[in-house]
């Protein structure tokens, strides 16, 4: 029997073939609060909006730099904002790109979209021309929503308009400025800010398919009816990849997944309370992880969603202090900021309950230091884009395990396989992980072949190394692509990493394999040190070699004031081993004399 066989993992009356086997061991560390099944209605994403303002209408859903919105105001933007891209002649199915920092018109941009009946394709206000061009034209995005700030680099990427014939298939740009969403006397201050700091939005309204934002919503469009709402399996949202595997993919996500993993989220998090819990926002919403579980979360509990434009720890404990939100996901290196924060130890952070870590590995140290700080529950999950994007996390107010991603959630298969053979592996066995549930993409976009490599029979293949423990705990070890094959035997960076964060002296640290003419490959570590501290590579490889077995000692140490990181502070090995390929390049031309 194919180890991997399809089965359907939401029937109950359906179990896996090897239910008699302990085949799920971790429902037996399932918080009795927390079913391991569960029933998804068959609806949009937009339903949790509707929910919401029907419920809650005057409980504040937005809080921006001092500027309240509530239920209705959020979903009257959204719905004006709907009209206007229907009466643009958006029509269902259309992709609109969002290329929005965290402000209150992101959160409408989204909703209003679907409301429209379009797909939403979420993209980051840092990409450059050539990674913005790319993802336009892969999607076929026929509108943009954007701020002033960026028209610049999109007027680029768009051209001149034609002087005859059909407009590009980039039909609409919808422009909002940052002072849209602020608060009285902020927003007439803004434009002077800027006027100061050398900005001037030189935007050519009602040429061109450029059309204002705020003038949109404004517009009255009494016989425009909106389309009905969007059944499950319908597309939400193009979600493009990193582009850490080569150019960026559109991860196709239905209502369905998006859905489904907002309410696997919300059953894991049983204690909170409908529009009581307050969500900091310092995660990028255009990014998986913040739209599942800071915006869609937020709106399902009909919580209040404390937006930041970006990550600054002065502001964020100036927030925390101020606004006392309960709900704080981020990622590590967003926890380390804080904790070494000189401010940290005297700002009130007591109202902190609970924050799930994503995107890399969770220190221990961190994790401890983080929840004395607080008082409040930390714990570490895991997710990729393909998977909306959360499949495991420790049990908040249950059985954690220091180290690991957790447990799967509800609805949710996990196995360990062999890469090679595709075999299922056993307990403490390392292979790839493997997942299947209700929350997994349909695919890539127009990618039939990359979608193949990835997805078969339900199950996602996640190109991540990891092992299951007797409870059914899972452990993450490393990207397949990210071992370090030293002399014939395989080295996790995650495993000598996790070592150097242990040293006192140790802010931060990345390890990757460089060349090596001997063994192929050796370890490098790249390191920033706590303020103050200063450790040389000679004591740093005595702590290591009484920790690591010979062969997973770094033989090269790079010490950094910063490492390169992505907008939701997850370290770029890639960018590490890029430089160090160039240095490479670098140094065999000057011993060629050239």
């Amino acid at each position: 029997m194919d180890p991997l066989s399809p089965q359907d993992p939401f029937l109950p009356e359906q179990p896996p073939a090897e239910a008699e086997e302990p085949a799920r061991p971790w429902l037996r560390h399932y918080p009795k609060e927390v079913s391991p099944s569960q029933s998804y209605p068959d609806q949009s994403i937009v339903q949790f909006l509707l929910n919401a303002v029907n419920n809650h209408p005057n409980h504040t859903a937005v809080h921006f730099l001092g500027k309240n919105l509530t239920y209705r105001e959020l979903h009257r933007d959204a719905v004006c904002l709907a009209t206007g891209l229907l009466s643009l002649g958006i029509a269902k199915g259309d992709r609109v790109a969002i290329m929005l920092p965290n402000c209150p018109q992101a959160v409408a941009a989204f909703y209003g979209v679907l409301l429209a009946g379009g797909v939403v394709v979420q993209t980051n206000p840092l990409y450059v021309e050539r990674e913005l061009e790319h993802q336009l034209a892969d999607s076929g995005a026929v509108a943009i929503i954007t701020v002033d700030l960026l028209y610049a680099r999109l007027s680029r990427v768009r051209g001149e308009p034609p002087e005859k014939g059909p407009l590009p298939k980039l039909r609409h740009a919808v422009i909002t400025s940052i002072k849209d969403g602020l608060p009285f006397p902020k927003s007439l201050l803004y434009p002077l800010k800027q006027r100061k700091e050398g900005f001037r939005a030189n935007i050519p309204y009602g040429s061109f398919g450029v059309i204002s934002y705020k003038k949109l919503l404004a517009e009255q469009h009494p016989f425009t009816e909106l389309p009905e709402l969007a059944k499950g399996a319908e597309l939400a949202a193009l979600q493009y990849t990193g582009g850490t595997t080569g150019t960026p993919k559109g991860v196709m996500l239905t209502h369905r997944n998006l859905v489904a993993n907002t309410m696997q989220i919300a059953a894991w998090c049983y204690k909170a309370e409908d529009a009581k819990e307050r969500f900091l926002a310092a995660m990028p919403l255009f990014h998986v992880f913040g739209l599942t579980v800071l915006m869609n979360m937020s709106v399902l509990r009909a919580g209040t969603l404390i937006l930041l434009p970006r990550f600054e720890v002065d502001k964020v404990l100036q927030t925390i202090n101020q606004q006392k939100p309960t709900i704080f996901p981020g990622a590590p290196t967003m926890y380390v900021a804080i904790i070494h924060h000189k401010d940290a130890a005297k700002t009130d952070l007591s109202s902190i309950n609970v924050c799930v870590s994503g995107s890399a590995a969770l220190p221990l140290e961190v994790q401890e230091q983080f929840e004395a700080l607080t008082g409040g529950r930390l714990i570490e999950g895991y997710g990729l884009s393909e998977a909306s994007p959360v499949t495991h996390a420790n049990p908040i107010w249950g059985h954690r395990k220091i180290g690991t991603i957790g447990v799967p959630f509800p609805d949710t298969e996990a196995v360990v396989i062999d890469p090679e053979t595709g075999e299922r592996l056993g307990v403490g066995e390392l292979g790839e992980l493997v997942v299947r549930g209700p929350q997994v993409m349909q695919g890539y976009w127009n990618k039939p072949a990359e979608t193949d490599k990835v997805l078969r029979d339900g199950w996602l293949y996640t190109g991540d190394l990891a092992m299951m423990d007797e409870d059914g705990y899972f452990t993450i070890m490393d990207r397949i692509k990210d071992v370090i094959i030293a002399g014939g035997f395989n080295i996790y960076p995650r495993e000598v990493e996790e070592v150097l964060f242990e040293h006192p002296a140790i802010r931060e640290a990345a390890v990757v394999g460089v060349k090596d003419e001997y063994r192929g490959e050796t370890v490098k570590a790249f390191i920033v040190f706590k303020e103050g501290w200063q450790v040389s590579g000679s004591q740093l490889d005595r702590w290591c070699r009484e920790r690591l077995a010979a062969y997973k000692v770094p033989h090269h140490y790079s010490f950094r004031e910063a490492l390169p990181k992505t907008m939701i502070g997850k370290v770029l090995r890639r960018k590490l081993q890029e430089e160090e390929a160039e240095a490479e390049k670098k140094r065999a031309a000057e011993d060629k004399g050239e």
